[in-house]
């Protein structure tokens, strides 16, 4: 919903990174399996290569930062964001997808739609509260070891953005222009293809979906929702992801 499958694809590119390809849930569904499970499910690497998975949940799941915490305390944390309405979107639309009996975004996002009072406890809403879920991880890592990657600028400047992942994970810049090219059908870049396949890697069927239409009444009122909280996560990490002004630019 915000980018991180194209961005460890992107970073995967990379000669010194191992990569596990499905989200291996350790920290939050998983913990009791023990460490040593969780290792196994690991890559193996050799020195001086870096070992990732992505499992997007952690950032929302309490237990997380202290259970990472305890485990390596020097591990560095990216986390991609992106327009928290749009992500909402994005969420509801992966939803639907798999079930399509469910309510309409609109029937969801309102507690009370007469009052325009919006349901924070809807998991799709609550996700994007960014400020509130961050302040659970600062208690644990500091802010430099914490990179947010945007998921607009993802899609806009991917080699931009990953020249940024690769300096803050203290690799050489080898990911770059050259490796991406924009997709016109899928309405994002695509990694060019390694050397050794015949393809170009594109993200799945299931990434790019078009997004249903959504009443610009509930659209508004989720911009309000979401302000004050963008603007302290913007406080709280020292960068404006700008997603007002996208907004006033429409």
């Amino acid at each position: 919903k915000g980018g991180t499958r194209a961005l460890l694809e992107a970073i995967r590119a990379h000669p010194d990174v191992r990569a596990v390809g499905t989200e291996p849930h350790f920290f939050d569904r998983n913990y009791e399996k023990g460490l040593e499970w969780y290792r196994n499910v690991m890559p193996k690497t050799l020195e001086g290569q870096i070992t990732m998975e992505k499992t997007p949940s952690y950032f929302v799941t309490n237990e997380a930062p202290r259970r990472i915490h305890s485990m390596a305390k020097d591990t560095k944390l990216i986390v991609v964001v992106r327009n928290p309405v749009t992500r909402a979107i994005s969420d509801y639309t992966q939803t639907l997808s798999k079930k399509p009996e469910i309510p309409t975004f609109e029937v969801l996002a309102f507690k009370n739609r007469t009052l325009g009072l919006i349901d924070a406890s809807w998991s799709a809403i609550r996700i994007g509260i960014y400020a509130l879920h961050l302040e659970n991880w600062l208690q644990y890592f500091p802010l430099s070891q914490i990179l947010f990657v945007s998921g607009e600028r993802l899609i806009t400047d991917p080699a931009g953005e990953m020249a940024k992942v690769q300096d803050f994970l203290g690799l050489k810049r080898i990911v770059t222009e050259k490796h991406f090219y924009f997709n016109k059908t899928k309405g994002f870049p695509c990694l060019k293809k390694p050397e050794d396949s015949s393809a170009p890697r594109c993200l799945g069927k299931s990434k790019g979906r078009t997004h249903p239409k959504i009443d610009p009444d509930v659209i508004h009122r989720l911009r309000k929702f979401y302000k004050p909280f963008n603007v302290m996560f913007y406080q709280m990490t020292g960068q404006d992801f700008q997603w007002e002004q996208e907004e006033s630019d429409k």
